[in-house]
């Protein structure tokens, strides 16, 4: 993987798949450059795809104490290596981020993003708290496998696979990163969805979630469409939160080529 030094100096390792306008995929929670490898493999006939662990994840460093700021500047370096402008991609906690580096004013020429974590609504709110409250805890006392089963259980990850997980090669992994579950924490807030803030995201936006998705998830995407002010909404029949790349691929490919989008970054 090449790497790049992010404002604070911290290393951001990524790599890049393809020719054409460049396209940035932000990973989600506990996920890696090699998470998004299958999605940018069938975007990588049409576009520069950039791939890349969040700090600390994978190969990248870890530079504290976090903040919000720092990971948009981590993107920042990223849009900037490839040329100073790039669209976007970003998958859970990682849709959250690509919205808020475009607020702060990174030069992202179209974001898209599916299933942004937030939790609008009293109940939600009151939810929200209380996992915050929970991960704070398990984190504090060292328990990084009860951090990482929590955040699988809130995401709808049945008891028995969480199991059978646990006794998988990749668990090792999903431990070391559990640090950043409280990464994405900080960087959801309160859980809701900064309206005044995300004003400011002015390009094209797509919100996009899966049919098959629990009903909060949904109704959230349609929230988060409604609060930014060039956005859309489209549902994915049959996918969950487990999104197919094979199902976004095409979706993606359409919404990062419109209005010559394709021929203008390629010239």
């Amino acid at each position: 993987m090449d790497k790049i030094l992010s404002r604070d100096g911290t290393s951001i390792a990524y790599r890049h798949r393809g020719e054409g306008p460049p396209v940035v995929l932000v990973g989600g929670s506990l996920d890696t450059a090699e998470t998004g490898a299958p999605l940018a493999r069938l975007l990588a006939p049409r576009f520069r795809v950039v791939t890349y662990d969040r700090r600390g994840r994978g190969a990248s460093g870890d530079g504290g104490p976090y903040a919000r700021e720092r990971e948009i500047e981590d993107l920042a370096a990223l849009v900037g290596s490839v040329g100073g402008a790039a669209s976007v991609f970003g998958v859970g906690a990682g849709g959250a981020l690509a919205l808020e580096a475009r607020a702060a004013g990174v030069p992202l020429d179209l974001v898209a993003v599916y299933e942004p974590p937030y939790t609008p609504g009293a109940a939600g709110l009151r939810y929200k708290a209380c996992c915050t409250d929970r991960l704070r805890r398990l984190l504090g006392c060292g328990d990084r496998a009860g951090a990482v089963e929590l955040y699988l259980s809130v995401t709808g990850v049945p008891s028995d696979l969480i199991a059978r997980m646990r006794r998988a090669p990749l668990w090792s992994g999903l431990v070391a990163m559990a640090h950043t579950l409280a990464y994405d924490d900080a960087l959801l807030g309160d859980g809701s969805i900064p309206a005044e803030r995300f004003a400011a995201v002015t390009t094209r936006t797509l919100v996009v979630c899966g049919g098959a998705s629990p009903t909060p998830a949904r109704l959230s995407a349609r929230a988060l469409a409604d609060a930014l002010p060039r956005a859309r909404h489209r549902i994915l029949t049959g996918q969950t939160r487990d999104l197919a790349p094979q199902a976004v691929a095409p979706v993606l490919s359409e919404f990062f080529a419109q209005d010559g989008l394709d021929l203008r970054r390629a010239s």
